[in-house]
C-alpha cells in the first residue's frame, strides 16, 4: 500500500499532471464565469437555465462553442481526476484533521467536477447530457422518500447541504483558501485582488447551497420530491423574493468573483 500511495503522490506532483489539472481549473472558473451571466439573465427576466448544464448549453450554443465544449469537456474531467489525485496524496503542506478535511473536500469536488465533465462530453455528443440540476435533484429525493423513513433522510441530507453551505461561508470569512495558493507565484496587484476574489466567491455558493438546502428540507417534510431543486431552482428561489434581482445579481457577481479566484488559483496553486 506504501508503494501504491507513492506512486500516486509522485504522478500528481509530475509536471504533466499539475498541468492538466490546472487547465482542468481554468474550464472550472470559465463554468462559473458563465453561470454568472446566466444568473444576471435571469434576475433582469430574460430566460435561460442557470445552472451547470445551462451553462455548458451557452458554451456550444454556436459552431465555435461545439469545439470548445470538447475542450472543455475534457479540461473538467482533467481537473476531476487532479481532484482524486490531491485527495490522495495532495495538501501535505498541512496536517491533521486539517489536511484531512481539505482531502475530503477535493475527493467531493472530483465527484461534481466528473460529473459535470460528463454532461459536457454528452452535449458535445449531441445526446441532450441529461437532465437539468432540478430533475436530478428531484429524482434523487423521490428515491429516497421511496425508502423506509425516507423523509426523515431526505431532512437528514438537507442537514448536510446545509453543513456544506457553513463549510463555504466560513472558509470564505476566513480566507483558508489562502493557505493551498502559493502567493508569491501571482504579480503584484493580482495578489490584492485573490482573497476578495475568494470570499465573494464562496460566500456567493454559500447562499447558493443555503437555498438548496432549504429546499431540501420542505420536500422532505411535505414528502413531495418537487419542491427539490437544484441550483437551476436556488437561484430563481432567489430572484421571487422580494428585492429578488438586487439579491441575484449580489450572488451573481459572487459567482463570477469565483470564476475569477479559481483562474487565479490554477495559476498560484501550491504543489
Amino acid at each position: 500500500m506504501n508503494r501504491i500511495a507513492a506512486k500516486v503522490a509522485r504522478g500528481e506532483k509530475t509536471d504533466t499532471a499539475q498541468l492538466l489539472g490546472r487547465a482542468g481549473m481554468a474550464c472550472y472558473a470559465l463554468v462559473h464565469l458563465i453561470l454568472a451571466y446566466l444568473a444576471v439573465r435571469v434576475a433582469f427576466g430574460g430566460g435561460g437555465q442557470p445552472d451547470q448544464k445551462g451553462a455548458l448549453q451557452e458554451v456550444g450554443s454556436t459552431a465555435f462553442g461545439q469545439v470548445l465544449l470538447w475542450v472543455l469537456a475534457a479540461g473538467l474531467v482533467a481537473f476531476g481526476l487532479w481532484q482524486f489525485l490531491m485527495a490522495a496524496t495532495g495538501y501535505t503542506w498541512t496536517s491533521g484533521g486539517k489536511r484531512t478535511r481539505k482531502r475530503f473536500g477535493a475527493a467531493a469536488r472530483g465527484i461534481v467536477v466528473l460529473a459535470i465533465g460528463a454532461t459536457a462530453f454528452r452535449l458535445a455528443a449531441g445526446d441532450g447530457g441529461g437532465g437539468s440540476s432540478d430533475q436530478t435533484q428531484q429524482e434523487f429525493t423521490a428515491k429516497l422518500l421511496q425508502l423506509p423513513a425516507g423523509p426523515a433522510l431526505v431532512v437528514i441530507a438537507a442537514a448536510i447541504v446545509l453543513g456544506v453551505a457553513v463549510a463555504a461561508g466560513v472558509k470564505g470569512v476566513k480566507q483558508s483558501f489562502l493557505e493551498d495558493l502559493d502567493l508569491a507565484g501571482l504579480p503584484g496587484k493580482t495578489r490584492r485582488w485573490v482573497g476578495w476574489l475568494g470570499s465573494t466567491g464562496y460566500l456567493a455558493k454559500a447562499v447558493v447551497f443555503a437555498v438548496t438546502a432549504f429546499l431540501l428540507g420542505y420536500a422532505g417534510f411535505r414528502s413531495d420530491a418537487k419542491q427539490a431543486g437544484g441550483l437551476d431552482a436556488s437561484l430563481k428561489t432567489l430572484a421571487a423574493q422580494p428585492f429578488g434581482a438586487v439579491l441575484l445579481t449580489v450572488v451573481a457577481v459572487g459567482l463570477a468573483a469565483f470564476g475569477a479566484y479559481c483562474l487565479a488559483a490554477a495559476w498560484a496553486h501550491r504543489r
